[in-house]
């Protein structure tokens, strides 16, 4: 979304987030490298909406980074359900963990530091709800592995799928031809029926059949 007038708009207009998460988003933009890697309010309240209509028992997020999406995708999950969510950097380990704390979704959340490639066949659920947002070049390693593990009509969101309209370019770097690729796999995967969402940097939402 190109105006951010209309952006704020949508985010005024849409119910609010847990306070805890303008802690979170304050925090990543005053101490973490890169602090556009968070969700923010507009894709929040997708992530939170999303999860409160399919109210999935066991969500999975690849890339937890500082938890903003993690918090939101915990809003729906049911009272005996459980979330995974991986990520590589042990850095913010702490902070996250305090966030998590802060915003009651510690007890059914399990966070694990680690290679998700090398996490996600290790963990005996399969998923309702997964949420995608790591490595871009990996990404169809990643639904290689999701897909068996993908319950019946269990949801795919991925992150930035369009890559700042990249993949609408003639000419792609390899990161944008990584995610286009993906795009195109998930398309043609004969169990997923997908549509791409151009919000902020694009979310897919794909669908298992």
């Amino acid at each position: 979304m190109n105006n951010p007038d209309i952006e704020n708009y949508c985010i005024a207009q849409s119910s609010p987030l847990q306070s805890v998460l303008d802690e979170v988003e304050r925090f990543t933009y005053l101490k973490v490298q890169m602090p556009h890697m968070i969700s923010g309010k507009l894709q929040g309240q997708i992530l939170s909406m999303i999860s409160k209509i399919k109210q999935p028992r066991v969500i999975l997020e690849v890339g937890t980074f500082t938890g903003y999406a993690t918090i939101c995708l915990h809003s729906g999950l049911q009272e005996s359900g459980k979330l995974y969510t991986i990520d590589i950097n042990s850095e913010l380990e702490e902070h996250v963990k305090s966030f998590f704390e802060k915003a009651n979704v510690s007890r059914r959340t399990e966070y694990i530091i680690g290679n998700a490639i090398s996490v996600i066949p290790t963990i005996s659920d399969s998923f309702d709800l997964i949420f995608l947002d790591a490595d871009k070049k990996k990404y169809i390693d990643y639904l290689n592995i999701l897909i068996p593990k993908m319950n019946s009509g269990a949801l795919l969101i991925t992150d930035n799928v369009l890559w700042k309209g990249k993949v609408a370019a003639a000419i792609m770097d390899s990161d944008t031809l990584a995610i286009h690729n993906f795009n195109i796999a998930v398309l043609n995967h004969p169990e997923l029926e997908v549509v791409i969402l151009p919000i902020r940097d694009g979310i897919s939402i794909a669908r298992k059949k």
